[in-house]
């Protein structure tokens, strides 16, 4: 298992830059199976670096090692969120944190969803617009994602301007009808916060009103995003976190 202090969704990848001994003990144990996989969890309280054991959360996502290179006092790698999980049981750490685990069923896609799920993705867009103009969030509001239902679904879901705790209540989600409800209620609370601290902030209309009539991405507009390969750069070691 794998603390962090960001949730990770399937679909998505995770940066990580892994110099600390029993993270890199547990690496040289996961890589002699195929594929090399580890459990992510959000850190709940404390640091997964000192003395006092953190308290994390017990939902989680299984992270396949995509890539891997070894530079001096480290490993970056990248890996990608896969299923998801539900810890059991925490076990003694010893080398490295290690958990019984469950794995959570693979949300179901129905054509009589798609309303709602185009609905959340006008959402979440509208609201990368908004935060943009209030800073630098990491996703664009013409971020490219899957064709595939499901997957942007989790995608939406991890690009939206949204706090940890939502994040985990997203993750936990029993239906793909309740990730996309509880997707739209939380970025609407989100965009409304960003309203009510910047009443006058200035907003894009004219994208704001492109965004509401989008049906689709241009394939052809060298935006790459959560499905692509150019999320954080080909250099798995830039801006990952390190453990």
């Amino acid at each position: 298992m794998f603390p962090l202090g960001s949730v990770l969704f399937p679909h998505m990848p995770v940066q990580l830059r892994v110099f600390e001994e029993r993270y890199l003990t547990m690496l040289s144990v996961i890589l002699q199976e195929t594929p090399a996989e580890f459990g992510v969890v959000l850190i709940e309280r404390g640091q997964e670096v000192g003395q006092a054991p953190p308290q994390r959360f017990s939902y989680g996502t299984v992270a396949q090692i995509a890539q891997l290179q070894a530079a001096e006092g480290f490993i970056a790698l990248v890996a990608e969120g896969e299923r998801r999980i539900e810890v059991i049981e925490w076990l003694d750490d010893d080398e490295y944190p290690r958990a019984s685990i469950r794995v959570l069923d693979e949300l179901q896609w129905d054509e009589s969803l798609l309303p709602l799920r185009d609905r959340a993705e006008r959402t979440v867009r509208r609201s990368l617009a908004v935060a943009s103009e209030f800073g630098d969030p990491q996703w664009s509001a013409t971020v490219e994602l899957s064709d595939d239902p499901v997957e942007s679904a989790w995608q939406l879901a991890a690009i939206a301007p949204l706090a940890e705790l939502d994040q985990v209540a997203l993750l936990k989600s029993g239906s793909l009808e309740r990730l996309l409800t509880l997707l739209i209620e939380f970025t609407d609370a989100a965009v409304q916060s960003f309203e009510s601290v910047w009443p006058d902030g200035p907003v894009e209309l004219d994208l704001l009103e492109e965004l509401d009539g989008m049906d689709g991405l241009d394939p052809d507009d060298g935006e790459t995003g959560p499905e692509g390969d150019d999320t954080g750069g080909d250099d798995p070691e830039d801006d990952a976190p390190r453990r």
